[in-house]
């Protein structure tokens, strides 16, 4: 445990911060899995859960809790995966 004032202050706002990032992460885990179920179903509410998936991941990457070309990957697979389903 730090004694530091400094440091006790640091360890705080670092447990803030990845238990904030810990629920984004699964946030763009759950709506892919939504986008993915959806399009495999052939819900019509499929266009609108892969909208919502791919706006999660830009969000991540744009408050840096993953990284931008970790977005784009993600994002093209999730794509190449609904492109596998739908045909």
């Amino acid at each position: 445990m730090a004694n530091i004032k400094s440091q006790i202050k640091r360890n705080k706002q670092n447990e803030r911060r990845r238990v904030r990032n810990k629920a984004a992460k699964s946030e763009i885990k759950t709506r892919v899995k939504v986008a993915v179920r959806a399009a495999e179903e052939g819900a019509e509410h499929a266009p609108e859960a892969l909208r919502v998936a791919m706006k999660r991941i830009d969000k991540a990457a744009a408050k840096g809790i993953i990284h931008k070309n970790q977005a784009s990957n993600r994002k093209s697979r999730l794509m190449k995966r609904l492109a596998r389903v739908s045909s």
